[in-house]
């Protein structure tokens, strides 16, 4: 979640007292940057990312909801934190289950190393799915991601290239007359399946990716098609985590 997508759920943010404008922000430096502590330094600059001008001393109001009979915050030698009390009731308003953290990083930290504009694409669409909670539409986005980047992966390597167009007729004898030289020749030439069954044929991954890609594929399949099948949270983190830590961060 980014900042802005969290004061966007808090009626009339810019009218909340400074003391309520920290609170929320430490809770998100907590929760959604990982920050064990923060300082003014970090309360500033979200002010700037919102725009917010800061009219009061930073520095001091920290000290003070750290000094009230029930403080706000903890000052410790690293910074301030939230106390229990006012990060569990910050949970609870706001918060979101850690595995959504978990997986909104892990698709959040993926642009730099996904190597095309195709795959990009594809994980921008993902990521926005999974933050609406368009499960079935997530699991859609990071099959063709993950699948966009195996072909970048066989087509980056003549010598996995030509091992490619090899093993096609090893695994269908019938197409005799396919040769793969674009990414277009595949979705032109190849399903899928049988472009997984050929990599796995000419040894482009092992076999532990080849049993995800099959897997993944047949998830994908069902969350594509009108079934009555619930398609929740749970398949849409574990499919993300399988699919970016297994093939898209393991095929380079």
């Amino acid at each position: 979640m980014q900042l802005h997508e969290l004061v966007d759920q808090v009626a009339d943010f810019d009218k909340l007292p400074p003391r309520d404008k920290i609170k929320l922000i430490g809770w998100y430096l907590h929760t959604h940057e990982g920050k064990e502590h923060f300082h003014s330094d970090h309360i500033r600059a979200c002010y700037r990312t919102l725009h917010l001008a800061t009219t009061e001393n930073i520095g001091q109001s920290l000290l003070r909801m750290a000094s009230y009979n029930t403080p706000d915050l903890v000052r410790e030698k690293q910074g301030f934190k939230l106390t229990r009390p006012v990060r569990g009731q910050l949970d609870a308003k706001y918060g979101v289950h850690h595995s959504v953290v978990a997986v909104s990083k892990i698709l959040t930290d993926l642009p730099a190393k996904v190597p095309t504009v195709e795959a990009r694409t594809f994980l921008q669409e993902a990521l926005k799915c999974y933050r609406f909670e368009a499960y079935r539409a997530c699991i859609v986005m990071t099959w063709n991601l993950a699948y966009a980047h195996l072909l970048d992966y066989i087509l980056a390597d003549t010598q996995r290239l030509a091992d490619f167009n090899a093993a096609i007729t090893r695994k269908y004898p019938k197409k005799t007359n396919i040769v793969i030289v674009k990414y277009e020749d595949f979705t032109e030439e190849l399903s899928e399946r049988e472009t997984v069954e050929i990599a796995n044929v000419a040894d482009t991954f092992n076999s532990v990716v080849f049993r995800i890609l099959k897997k993944e594929l047949d998830r994908r399949n069902i969350a594509a098609h009108p079934s009555n099948v619930v398609i929740g949270q749970h398949q849409a983190d574990d499919m993300i985590s399988e699919l970016v830590n297994n093939v898209v961060l393991a095929l380079t």
